[in-house]
């Protein structure tokens, strides 16, 4: 933390600066105390449920408190960032000892050795203009703080500026605080990141734990995203929610699972000016949701959802071979369009090994998914498009699989004769009439 002249956030998370790269130990405490000596919080590392705590006030489909696993001790070359189990109490005096080994080879500190801090009052409850700034001068130091300081109920609109700076946190606007805004001060220099992820806080986490406290809030399928709505870096399950000017990295390494960047269940959720990285599931839009002028990256899978999404003026980025989409409409209803988008790909992605969606039969056979005036290099492969569980039993002509005006990425017409049989080309009119985002998202227009 870094204190200013009246004090730390009481978000603050708590840093550790070594002038070499250091290792945490595998036994040791670290306490925070009150100026009395009271003990207010514990990152015990021989506990093995340290690592969970309560975010953005979530609550399962069952209205019960939801506990996400989190990383409270992470080692980055010579600093460690220790994130508390809750915020402080503001305009109190603290103190922080550590226990020897606690980090390989330091003595640990003491309160004589003098680690103490006062925190500072947040802004009052109801401002609609909030600062959040990880060195500490604004009002908060972490995003999730200035969200969980919006009432509940909000009926307002709330700005949340968020200046430059990496901030290591999971993110979630719960379905209570609505009209919310988070602007990044730059689309580069403010970066929300986190190793968020399926054997974290997904499916493979949440089996094991009770069903009252883990299954996902707002499904919207029955048979489905039972436990799989944890594991984004910033999740979303309120209504009109902006994200604009930053990005949002999924630092999961390749290989660790389905890891969102950002997840939206909600109505009326805009992304702008965004960067959305991560390699599985990258992007998941639910409810209606509308992205522009932005960068979105992955393999598997790295747009999904089941809801109305519009995308435009955007490039996609292929970091291995897979698929860019998976759209998953249970009923008919509107489901994926991209305009005037690029599908890119990294240099080691071979030619026609990526595909422009897939789609799973047996459950999502009304899914849609259209392309219009898409510039694509050679990697996106002849057919274009997969179907999974492909039997005589399943229906295909229900399937909205479309595209128009595809191009090279230097502008030459691209032949379609060899795209699968199971999605058609579009004509002009119906090509012009999705370029409408009220006729996509439900009445909504979201320019």
């Amino acid at each position: 933390m870094s204190p200013t002249g009246d004090g730390v956030c009481v978000d603050a998370p708590l840093r550790l600066r070594f002038e070499h790269p250091v290792e945490i130990g595998r036994r040791g405490r670290l306490r925070v105390h009150r100026g009395d000596g009271t003990v207010v919080d514990t990152i015990d590392l021989a506990d093995p449920g340290v690592g969970r705590r309560q975010i953005g006030s979530a609550r399962s489909d069952h209205g019960e408190l939801h506990w996400w696993n989190y990383h409270p001790v992470l080692v980055e070359g010579e600093e460690v960032l220790l994130t508390l189990h809750r915020t402080l109490d503001p305009d109190e005096d603290f103190v922080v000892t550590m226990d020897p080994g606690f980090v390989h080879g330091h003595d640990g500190i003491t309160i004589e050795d003098g680690w103490h801090f006062h925190t500072r009052t947040p802004a009052l409850p109801g401002a609609t203009e909030l600062t959040v700034d990880a060195a500490g001068h604004g009002d908060f130091c972490t995003v999730q703080g200035a969200v969980d300081s919006v009432p509940e109920g909000n009926g307002r609109e709330v700005l949340i500026t968020i200046s430059p700076g990496t901030y290591r946190e999971i993110v979630y606007v719960p379905p209570t605080r609505p009209h919310l805004t988070l602007r990044g001060a730059d689309r580069h220099g403010t970066v929300i990141d986190y190793p968020n992820n399926d054997p974290l806080n997904g499916d493979a986490a949440m089996r094991g734990q009770p069903i009252d406290t883990s299954c996902c809030p707002k499904r919207v399928l029955d048979r489905s995203d039972r436990f799989n709505c944890w594991r984004a870096v910033v999740g979303v399950d309120a209504d009109d929610v902006t994200v604009e000017d930053l990005t949002i990295r999924n630092s999961t390494p390749v290989g660790g699972g389905q890891a969102e960047a950002f997840r939206g269940n909600g109505k009326r959720i805009r992304l702008r000016r965004v960067s959305l990285l991560s390699h599985q599931d990258t992007l998941r839009l639910q409810g209606s949701g509308y992205v522009v002028d932005s960068y979105i990256e992955g393999d598997v899978d790295f747009v999904w959802g089941t809801g109305g999404i519009l995308i435009e003026d955007t490039e996609l980025k292929a970091l291995g071979p897979g698929y860019y989409t998976q759209i998953r409409n249970v009923d008919d209803g509107p489901g994926a369009v991209f305009v005037n988008v690029r599908l890119t790909r990294a240099p080691t992605v071979p030619d026609g090994s990526s595909y422009l969606s897939r789609v799973e039969l047996s459950r999502f056979a009304g899914s849609e998914v259209v392309f219009v005036d898409a510039a694509m290099d050679a990697h996106i492969a002849a057919d274009g498009w997969v179907t999974t569980d492909v039997t005589g039993r399943w229906d295909t002509s229900r399937l909205r699989l479309r595209e128009c005006g595809s191009s090279t990425l230097d502008g030459h017409p691209i032949d379609l004769g060899m795209r699968s049989a199971v999605a058609r080309r579009l004509g002009a009119d119906e090509a012009e009439r999705l370029r409408d985002p009220a006729r996509i998202l439900g009445g909504w227009d979201p320019r």
